[in-house]
């Protein structure tokens, strides 16, 4: 029934899915970057379905990534995946591969670097050859599962922007904060 009481004929079986699949066209793709454990990387436009396929995660756990959705800084740990939303970095890690979302974001920018960087494993390197020795920090790094060293750059990261945040906000209210006490 329409709103006026009247009975609105549905639609034929062909037009209603000729109308579901250009609704699903028409949602928005959004841009990621891909990089798998060489650190090699591909930029994709996909939709929120595509990437719950890929990484198999539910709708509930993409949510927290819309930059749209106010969400508090949080990290998931699924079966597959982790995901993460800190701040800036949207990403989805799994056991092969890292999604992150905006990557031309100039504050995401730095983190993808840093993830080409040191996701390789510099298995071509014997562990004796690294400057302290097989007990070496560097040789225990390269050891880690993949995930993990995903992680620790995105933590690292997030952890410097907010440190330079704090020095922002110190330098700006340090002196505020002074003239204040002066009076």
């Amino acid at each position: 029934m329409g709103r006026d009481g009247s009975v609105v004929p549905a639609e034929p079986p062909q037009q209603a899915a000729a109308a579901a699949a250009s609704k699903k066209k028409t949602q928005s793709s959004r841009s990621w970057i891909l990089l798998d454990s060489n650190g090699q990387g591909t930029v994709l436009d996909v939709d929120k379905y595509a990437i719950m396929h890929r990484v198999q995660i539910h709708a509930r756990d993409l949510r927290i990534l819309d930059p749209l959705l106010s969400y508090p800084s949080t990290i998931l740990g699924r079966e597959r995946a982790i995901v993460l939303n800190l701040e800036h970095i949207k990403a989805i890690i799994t056991a092969e591969e890292v999604l992150l979302r905006d990557p031309l974001d100039e504050n995401v920018i730095p983190v993808v670097e840093e993830l080409q960087r040191r996701l390789p494993l510099a298995s071509a390197v014997p562990a004796k050859d690294y400057p302290g020795g097989p007990n070496d920090e560097v040789g225990e790094e390269d050891e880690s599962p993949f995930e993990f060293r995903a992680l620790e750059v995105a933590l690292e990261a997030i952890c410097s922007f907010l440190a330079a945040r704090t020095t922002e906000l110190e330098t700006a209210a340090y002196p505020a904060l002074d003239e204040l006490t002066s009076k």
